[in-house]
């Protein structure tokens, strides 16, 4: 519409960016999955789903390309991205402020090396929104590493694995291992299975080896590495398979095909052990928001 010469422009309202509907919307795009996101929010997919409808109207962009194998990111959806992390970072920071004077101090934080892939960036995110004065001392070791440094008075909370039988900390979530791989990767049924693994102590190294004794299976080590990228590069090398937690598989590998016949390596618990039994109103607040982001 025109008045003379001059355009005249529809008056638009602000849009209002709910943070239910951010939150399932980053879901999506960090998990590249309506499904995933749906369990990592504890939300049904249908309302995951609705969240994201419900941005794309308010924005009126389409966010994502959809189709029956996979969930892509538009470009108007990579832009949302940011800007809806500055939204929820700023409402956190806001929320933090007026809460009051906020909890203070320092956390020696111990964490499992294979963890560091999964949720511990989101949970540390989190963390210092809620609790910006706090301070972290991270640790990234294997478990059995952390536990005794626990004991030793160096750490003041660790977020590790923990063996069958064993009864410290207390469980967080329990986990079926997998035999994981390069995605092209084949083994000959007539040669020892190519082990890559961490050095011991390591969980995982001794649920693949007894996993492979109970059945006779042979093996050779033809890797070690004590970090979890010098694992994920031998394994994309296609040197051999290692054992992760379902969830914690390593970008880029996938889980071994059953038709190489290798026995199940097992479950693990992933667990919380603190020095004190009561802990410091840090610590506890720390070991709290990790429990709130355990898979379901």
């Amino acid at each position: 519409m025109r008045w003379g010469d001059r355009p005249v422009w529809p008056v638009y309202t602000d849009p209002v960016f709910d943070h239910g509907l951010l939150r399932s919307f980053l879901a999506v795009a960090e998990t590249g999955s309506f499904t995933r996101a749906a369990g990592r929010l504890d939300l049904r997919q249908s309302t995951v789903s609705q969240h994201v409808r419900r941005l794309e109207t308010v924005v009126g962009r389409e966010l994502f390309v959809r189709d029956t194998h996979s969930v892509r990111l538009t470009g108007d959806g990579e832009a949302m991205v940011g800007f809806a992390r500055n939204i929820l970072e700023a409402q956190e920071r806001a929320a933090a402020y007026f809460a009051g004077p906020g909890l203070r101090g320092r956390v020696r934080f111990g964490v499992s090396e294979d963890l560091v892939v999964g949720r511990l960036p989101e949970i540390l995110r989190g963390f210092r929104l809620r609790h910006p004065l706090v301070d972290l001392e991270l640790t990234v070791e294997l478990s059995d590493v952390l536990t005794g440094r626990l004991r030793a008075g160096d750490l003041d909370l660790v977020f590790a694995k923990r063996r069958p039988g064993e009864d410290h900390g207390w469980v967080v979530w329990r986990e079926e291992l997998v035999w994981a791989g390069a995605e092209d990767l084949r083994l000959d049924p007539a040669q020892p299975v190519p082990l890559i693994v961490y050095p011991p102590p390591s969980h995982t190294r001794q649920h693949a080896l007894d996993a492979l004794a109970r059945v006779g299976r042979e093996w050779r080590i033809v890797c070690t590495s004590g970090s979890l990228n010098g694992l994920r590069a031998a394994a994309l090398g296609r040197l051999g398979v290692a054992v992760f937690a379902r969830s914690l598989i390593p970008e880029g590998l996938v889980e071994v095909d059953p038709e190489n016949e290798l026995p199940h390596p097992g479950e693990v618990d992933f667990v919380l052990a603190s020095r004190r039994t009561t802990m410091r109103e840090p610590v506890a607040a720390l070991a709290e928001m990790i429990q709130a982001a355990r898979p379901h």
